[in-house]
């Protein structure tokens, strides 16, 4: 019998995302795979292509690309370019996804972890001290070149 999967339990729960949950990180397209190290992959469990899956219901809305399961906590990772003009681009990406998850996916929200991440998509230019950073940091968004399972 396999072990409880809160986090699988959860994506079930949500009728947006229900039909899009994938073992491991398959849910991560290709190369932005390689960004997300777990500790055991034992412990990942699942994930889910949050802005494939949201597309047919928001087409318009700005929506957060990941979340990943791993030791039955929900991880919300963005991989965008990090200009300093994208920071109101995944600002407006994690308000979204707030309003989502409050509305429409409390199980998911009940195991979801802060701080959500940001993954340069290239090069990171975004100083640090900058008020940018600061904006960021306000709204609960970390930029990581790489989200290490479990985050330390």
């Amino acid at each position: 019998i396999m072990a409880d999967n809160a986090f699988k339990e959860a994506v079930e729960n949500t009728p947006d995302i229900k039909s899009h949950y994938c073992t491991g990180l398959q849910a991560v397209k290709g190369s932005e795979r390689k960004m997300i190290s777990p500790e055991d992959t034992k412990k990942l469990s699942g994930s889910v292509d949050i802005d494939s899956a949201l597309k047919a219901h928001n087409p318009n809305e700005a929506r957060w690309d990941y979340t990943i399961g791993y030791e039955d906590k929900a991880y919300f990772v963005e991989v965008h370019p990090a200009d300093t003009s994208e920071v109101d681009t995944v600002i407006k990406k994690v308000k979204e996804l707030k309003n989502w998850l409050n509305k429409k996916a409390s199980k998911l929200k009940a195991i979801g972890q802060t701080p959500y991440y940001w993954i340069p998509s290239g090069k990171y230019a975004i100083s640090k001290g900058s008020p940018q950073e600061k904006k960021l940091s306000q709204n609960g968004i970390r930029i990581q070149s790489k989200l290490k399972l479990p985050p330390k």
